[in-house]
């Protein structure tokens, strides 16, 4: 049963257009993943379904008695709620089924003290407990926008479990991958104004986008081959009657006036690392408590030169706190943390803490510099920030117009145009879009120098990090070898008796689908060129094609001298067919081998 149906909907913010005669629709039970590019309008989507913005045209239209429960991306509480009344705010407080529920659904996302004000949570813990109450409410229709951001792997966990088997319909925003290809059943994708939409789960997705874009080429490569041909054709001055002539014009204008596929906007990281001397950073017995809580117990390790490390643990066992005190915003209660000379430490924190809302961002990242280094030679900062999606209008609004994700992405990039040679992230992945983050990866890959992240994004830790560093509580550092897949194998080895068999598998087979159809993407094409035979006829067709017209024209003078010769004329009519064929063929191919010499002018 249809749930609801958005049809032709357009929607602009002043001059940026996010939709435009875009559809969408809900069956009863579905399982959508919401994707897209930061700024394209994922939440603003999310916000029409759940009828908190209007659409400036088009028509939305919801079944008889459907209720929707929306999950925003930042909460708002009553003044005075506690974690509980704020978990239970708007559904029936004297059904003791459903206060059970809450109190046993808060103990999991580790709010154990549900008469604390909830004033006095952080951003995270208040978003667990909107999370809370949005699930405990009875709707057909469950809108999430980022339900993972805050959420460690044990809850991510529990959270999808509770999705999969939840018999309402589903519709969210997340950039975890391995959340969208357990929980989802169908992809839709923000783009340009357009909604795409795919059948299936993530890596299906990924397969289904590389076959749409590949058609889409095609298409076009196909009509400008016809566009080709055509002026070619009349250029060469091609005889012909007057009826046809126009045909060829008519044919050509319709050419032009199509649209082809609009080619898909790609962050590009460049950027250039310091020089970095035989220290690194060193922590030599540190430990650190709050009150009698003891986060980081006598732990040392000297970080190699190309370290890839990932930092796991359950929300406030220290995680961050180790980060703090490498960068030196934490002091340890024992020991030394000791940094070399050399080192440029570059460090994304959870929130944009030095972003001034009233501040235009091309003056945020001109604090830093004019000029930027990048692999590519010197580099102004407006260019530097059209690499980084930034458009000349997007570069002059202030920082406080510009979407979660779009602030995220602009504090990246002034991270990276420091040239650090030691990255630090704490939660890198929140809010920054799906494909940012593919890109990001490739970049570390490549990156000359430490990266250490503290990340809740269990793909992100397995395509990343070569080792895991685990908080396992009572200030113990476990240390594991490979990346997240490889900790939970280990962890299930050491610790039999906590059962991670499942995880453990249903990540393995994501790992291994997602990670292979993402690398079809952004796998390198193949370098072009011309077989041998292929370039002596590119240098002779045009010589080729000349004759021919050549001799075409003195076919035509034959026919019409022997107009009144039936037997004659019907042999040079045949003729004329033959030869016309062979005009034909030979222009194709003319076509193809233009195109391809483009090709390999370009890639050169």
């Amino acid at each position: 049963m249809n749930l609801l149906t958005i049809e032709n909907f357009s929607k602009a913010y002043t001059d940026k257009i996010l939709f435009h005669e875009a559809s969408f629709h809900i069956q009863e039970g579905e399982k959508i993943g919401v994707i897209g590019t930061n700024g394209m309008g994922k939440s603003t989507l999310l916000k029409i379904i759940a009828g908190i913005e209007e659409t400036d045209s088009g028509t939305v239209v919801m079944g008889n008695h459907v209720r929707i429960g929306y999950l925003m991306q930042t909460p708002i509480f009553a003044d005075g709620d506690t974690v509980l009344t704020a978990a239970l705010a708007g559904v029936d407080m004297e059904d003791m089924v459903l206060v059970s529920q809450a109190k046993s659904m808060l103990n999991r996302l580790d709010l154990t003290d549900i008469n604390q004000p909830i004033s006095q949570l952080s951003g995270g813990q208040q978003k667990r407990v909107a999370l809370v109450n949005v699930i405990l409410q009875e709707v057909e229709i469950l809108v999430l926008d980022e339900p993972t951001n805050h959420l460690d792997h044990e809850m991510a966990r529990w959270l999808e479990n509770y999705l999969i088997s939840y018999r309402g319909a589903v519709v969210m925003v997340t950039h975890d991958r391995y959340f969208l290809d357990c929980v989802v059943k169908r992809i839709v994708e923000v783009d340009h104004g357009k909604i795409y939409s795919y059948p299936g789960d993530y890596s299906q997705y990924v397969e289904q986008k590389i076959q749409r874009q590949n058609m889409e080429l095609a298409t076009e490569r196909k009509r400008k081959s016809i566009l080709k041909k055509e002026l070619a054709w009349l250029a060469r001055g091609a005889r012909a009657r007057a009826t046809k002539q126009k045909a060829h014009i008519q044919r050509i204008e319709d050419l032009l006036n199509q649209e082809g596929p609009l080619e898909e906007q790609k962050v590009e990281l460049s950027s250039v690392a310091s020089r970095m001397g035989k220290k690194t950073i060193e922590l030599q017995s540190v430990s650190k408590s709050y009150g009698e809580k003891r986060l980081i117990g006598d732990f040392s390790y000297i970080f190699l030169r190309h370290d890839r490390i990932g930092i796991v643990g359950p929300n406030g066992s220290g995680k961050s706190t180790l980060l703090k005190m490498i960068i030196g915003e934490a002091q340890p209660d024992t020991g030394v943390v000791e940094l070399g000379e050399t080192i440029r430490i570059g460090y994304f924190a959870q929130d944009n803490v030095h972003m001034d809302p009233e501040m235009k961002a091309i003056e945020y990242v001109r604090e830093v510099a004019e000029y930027i280094r990048t692999n590519d030679g010197k580099m102004t900062a407006s260019a530097l920030m059209e690499r980084f999606l930034f458009d000349g209008t997007l570069q002059w609004s202030k920082i406080g117009k510009l979407s979660g994700g779009e602030r995220r992405r602009l504090y990246l990039m002034r991270i990276l145009m420091q040239a650090p040679n030691v990255l630090i992230f704490d939660e890198p992945t929140n809010d920054l879009d799906i494909q940012t983050l593919r890109i990001l990866e490739d970049y570390l890959d490549a990156f000359d120098g430490i990266v250490i992240t503290v990340s809740h994004d269990r793909y992100f830790l397995d395509r990343v990090v070569t080792r895991i560093f685990a908080l396992e509580g009572e200030g113990h550092i476990q240390q594991y070898e490979g990346g997240y897949e490889d900790y939970l194998k280990a962890r299930a080895l050491r610790y039999p008796e906590e059962s991670m068999a499942g995880g453990k598998e249903k990540l393995s087979s994501q790992t291994s689908k997602v990670v292979q159809n993402e690398k079809r993407v952004s796998a390198k094409p193949r370098k072009l060129k011309f077989s041998y035979k292929e370039q002596r006829e590119y240098e002779t067709i045009d010589e080729e094609i000349a004759k021919l017209e050549e001799k075409s024209r003195s076919l035509e003078q034959e026919i019409e001298a022997n107009a009144t010769n039936s037997m004659k004329l019907g042999e040079l009519m045949k003729e004329q067919v033959e030869l016309q064929q062979m005009m034909e063929e030979k222009m194709e191919r003319w076509v193809y081998l233009n195109d391809l010499a483009e090709q390999i002018e370009a890639q050169n």
